[in-house]
């Protein structure tokens, strides 16, 4: 069997490979990663100093070469159609249509579109940056190409680099732990003699002066100690445990406050500001900056009630005021503010009326939670849905992973893909805790990628009599 400054040295010398292998992975893709994207960047300032030169002048071809020499890099120019007007490094009339090409594509609605693909006129890999221009006279398209080869070479020197440094801090580290190793292999020798001696009955053994005093009271102590100190530690652990959650929460709670409440009340200071700085400000103007304060004020309202909310969701002591009312005058009450709150998406309602016995504020907040919660996690229609036992809210966003559908109704959970604000976490919780009190269930339905559909059953929300639940 191995000794312990044996297991010390071998468990140092694992941990360290396993480091170095760690940080060798991390550090190959991240850095993979930034060359690429510094690429990119490198062929987007190209771009910009091209732009004015290109919009000047109509000989395309002799542009293109005269900036591909410049440059070193692939230039086309490419015309609205798809056609290639000119290209540096082929001859444009053998060269296929580009409309379909991926960062042509992505130019016509973003600044610039970018691509990694195989070139088939070329015959190589290349990373490619599109632009699209916009002239009186003409719309076409700007490309800049840089052969990813040469990338490459220039990631794998600087990785290499870098892994070599991480061996030499490895060696160094080793040489230490191996210093360590025999300190210990000295103490421990020191103590097994000890403890032989007690193991031979002999009370009186003694260890070094800097040892003995805590050895021959761990000898006479440590039975009677382990069994009054096992119960303690089941208790302690646990109580130390419940402090962590409840500490956790607590600074999950102040950080998210802080961030939430920062952009609704730096909106009003700054609206507030100018109109005070401003007395003869335009009236429309004015206006507008009273209803961005008014409804910044108003956010800043729902979260402090949302907040208010969990706190008595957390204290269990949430209770219900049921009442007759159309649940559809609900959802389109919610459209619309929420409709005014993101004028550019669309929200479509399908449904008809129906009474329910319920809270009427709190279904009101399941269905703005719901809503709310497609919009932020998706870019295109949101879909609320009313039938006779079922209402649900539908969107095409980025879905839910199967490992987080149990976790996202959870306190201070989100979904780890997509941060899309500093919000507390709390909304799908609230909502599933007024559904429970309301006896019935948020439904998750999520395919990754393709969307997700929450729904809730109205089958139980009907008058009942007897006291409201609690």
């Amino acid at each position: 069997m191995l000794r312990i400054h044996q297991l010390f040295f071998l468990n140092v010398l694992g941990l360290f490979v396993a480091a170095l292998f760690v940080a060798s992975l991390i550090s190959y893709f991240t850095l993979k990663s930034m060359i690429i994207n510094d690429s990119e960047e490198r062929l987007i300032e190209n771009i910009n100093l091209l732009e004015p030169l290109l919009t000047s002048t109509n000989d395309f071809d002799r542009f293109v070469a005269q900036a591909a020499g410049k440059t070193f890099l692939r230039v086309t120019v490419i015309d609205e159609n798809g056609n290639v007007m000119a290209e540096s490094d082929a001859d444009k009339t053998t060269m296929e249509n580009h409309i379909g090409r991926v960062e042509v594509m992505h130019a016509m609605t973003e600044p610039y579109g970018t691509a990694i693909r195989y070139s088939k006129t070329v015959k190589t890999d290349f990373i490619y940056v599109a632009h699209k221009i916009v002239t009186p006279e003409r719309t076409f398209y700007i490309r800049l190409a840089m052969s990813l080869e040469g990338v490459m070479k220039h990631f794998y020197v600087l990785w290499i680099q870098l892994v070599g440094g991480f061996g030499i801090l490895v060696v160094i580290a080793l040489l230490i732990a191996y210093n360590i190793s025999k300190k210990a292999r000295y103490d421990i020798l020191q103590i097994t003699r000890y403890l032989d001696e007690v193991s031979a009955k002999n009370y009186r053994a003694v260890l070094k002066p800097e040892y003995f005093r805590e050895f021959l009271q761990i000898s006479i102590l440590l039975k009677n100690l382990v069994k009054k100190l096992h119960n303690r530690d089941k208790q302690k652990r646990k109580h130390t445990a419940k402090l962590r959650l409840i500490n956790k929460q607590q600074n999950d709670i102040l950080s998210a406050i802080s961030h939430e409440f920062k952009n609704p009340i730096a909106a009003i200071m700054g609206y507030a500001e100018t109109l005070h700085d401003d007395l003869n400000i335009d009236p429309k103007i004015r206006e507008k900056f009273l209803d961005k304060i008014l409804s910044n004020t108003q956010r800043v309202t729902l979260m402090l009630d949302r907040l208010a909310l969990s706190v008595k969701l957390e204290n269990n002591d949430l209770s219900i005021k049921p009442s007759s009312f159309n649940i559809s005058d609900i959802c389109h009450d919610s459209i619309s503010i929420l409709q005014a709150k993101y004028p550019a998406r669309s929200i479509t309602y399908h449904g008809t009326a129906k009474t329910v016995f319920a809270d009427k504020t709190m279904i009101e907040l399941i269905i703005t939670n719901l809503i709310d919660n497609a919009l932020k996690y998706s870019d295109e229609e949101v879909t609320v849905t009313l039938t006779d036992n079922t209402l649900s809210v539908s969107d095409k966003g980025i879905g839910i992973a199967q490992s987080e559908l149990d976790k996202i109704t959870s306190k201070f959970y989100r979904v780890q893909k997509n941060r899309w604000d500093n919000s507390m976490g709390l909304g799908l919780s609230i909502v599933s805790y007024i559904l429970k009190l309301h006896d019935s269930e948020l439904r998750i339905e999520s395919i990754l990628g393709i969307g997700s559909t929450f729904s809730f059953s109205l089958a139980n929300l009907v008058e009942k009599k007897g006291p409201s639940k609690k």
